[in-house]
């Protein structure tokens, strides 16, 4: 039992990590590399509570990271996201199951399409000549929150009920 509420602790950590992203990027168009970093600490500790094995499961994990890693550096590089858009999907693939991780990029996109169309409304609303930037930190999170919401935590709900 005590090794449930951890478990869900953790998943809550992570749920308060997103939102912390999401408000910083709005705030500043910034996401904080120790909040990245505390994110990607935290999933070792995820993995042993969720009985996760080193093979096959933990090195996908890290599979999926590191593709994730590859494909969006590579749109930092095009200068098509930014660099803690990049870090925050990279530490994410890492408490995701790649089933849930492509639901959320599914998600994400839907989000941030929605949050580009309202930013560029404001944008032109208030004549404003200089450089739009999107904090795409809020579609990564939400889809995130998404993700937890509908995959992960609903076995709380159950457990709860259950007992």
């Amino acid at each position: 039992m005590l090794g449930e509420y951890f478990h869900y602790g953790l998943l809550v950590a992570l749920a308060i990590a997103l939102i912390v992203a999401a408000f910083t990027d709005i705030r500043r168009r910034q996401i904080d590399n120790w909040l990245n970093a505390g994110i990607a600490l935290g999933a070792p500790l995820f993995w042993w509570s969720s009985g996760l094995s080193l093979w096959p499961d933990v090195a996908l994990q890290f599979g999926l990271a590191l593709g994730a890693f590859t494909v969006f550096a590579g749109l930092f590089a095009l200068r098509m996201m930014g660099g803690g858009d990049v870090k925050l999907l990279t530490v994410l693939a890492l408490w995701i199951v790649p089933s849930q991780f492509f639901k959320l990029l599914i998600i994400m996109a839907l989000v941030g399409g929605l949050l580009t169309i309202v930013m560029g409304a404001w944008h032109v609303m208030r004549r404003q000549r200089d450089r739009l930037a999107i904090p795409y930190g809020v579609a990564i999170s939400a889809a995130g929150l998404w993700v937890l919401g509908t995959y992960y935590l609903p076995a709380a709900t159950h457990a709860v009920g259950a007992g």
